[in-house]
This record gives C-alpha cells, structure tokens and sequence, in this order.
C-alpha cells in the first residue's frame, strides 16, 4: 500500500523516499532500463520527471499473492506538448523486510516510439501493415 501511494503521488521532492520501499539491492527493469539500486532506479525516475511533461502514474487495480503483487496502471504525461497516455503491469517482488526486491514493467514501448517525428511516421507504416486490414491495433495510434 505504501508503494501504491508513492507511486499516485510521486513529485521529484519524494524520489528519494524510494529508499524505504526498495531493497538497497533492488532489480528494476522496463522496455527501456535494467538497472539495480537505489541510485540507479532513482536516476530513472529523476530523468522521467526531466523529459516528460506533468507525469502522473494512475493504480488501475493490484492483485496480491504471497510475496508477489501485480499493478495494474496507466502513466499520463506531456510529451513535446501532446498529452500522452501508456498502458502497463508492474510485478514486484518484496523481500522479508516488505521491500521491494524485484520491480519488472510490462508495457509497449511502441506506444511511445510512434510519437517519435521520422521513427514514428516509419512504425506507423509498420503497425498498418502488420495488423489485420482495416483493423489497426490502435486506430488512433496508427497513423494517416
């Protein structure tokens, strides 16, 4: 719970309460990042708040089971001016002491590389031709 908090208020000023919720040691890793540490995954976070505009994580819904907890969420931040909205699942793994040890995010990075100006325009074409015809994955994610 104390986790769930964090992330629904998470400011550059409380980055550094990440050391109560995770291991010294801890595993991140994302579509993006693999790191372990409290510097390390504070570094990511530092340079989210950098790069995106207003970046707010919603709890969509949790599932607890043993030592294991899934998160369900949506990220909604502004990027270069365009509100931008991902989709994702956390698995985190706790330790004895009901911190973090592992923290694995499941969620489509194309969801973000299409927003890329040249990248963008070039998966797009991609995602139109790889998805069933007249039926894109994301219609509105797809592109002219």
């Amino acid at each position: 719970d104390a986790l769930i908090d964090w992330y629904g208020t998470l400011t550059p000023e409380t980055i550094c309460e990440l050391r109560r919720i995770y291991h010294e040691d801890a595993h991140f890793r994302d579509p993006f990042n693999d790191v372990r540490g409290h510097r390390a995954i504070a570094a990511i976070f530092e340079h989210m708040f950098k790069t995106t505009d207003n970046p707010v994580f919603h709890i969509t819904a949790t599932q607890q089971d043993d030592a294991t907890t899934w998160v369900s969420w949506t990220f909604e931040f502004g990027l270069r001016g365009k509100a931008l909205s991902i989709e994702g699942v956390t698995r985190l793994d706790f330790g004895d002491d009901g911190r973090v040890l592992v923290h694995r995010d499941f969620w489509d990075a194309l969801d973000l590389l299409v927003e890329l100006p040249l990248l963008g325009a070039i998966l797009r074409f991609i995602r139109r031709k790889l998805s069933v015809a007249g039926h894109p994955v994301n219609p509105e994610k797809a592109g002219p």
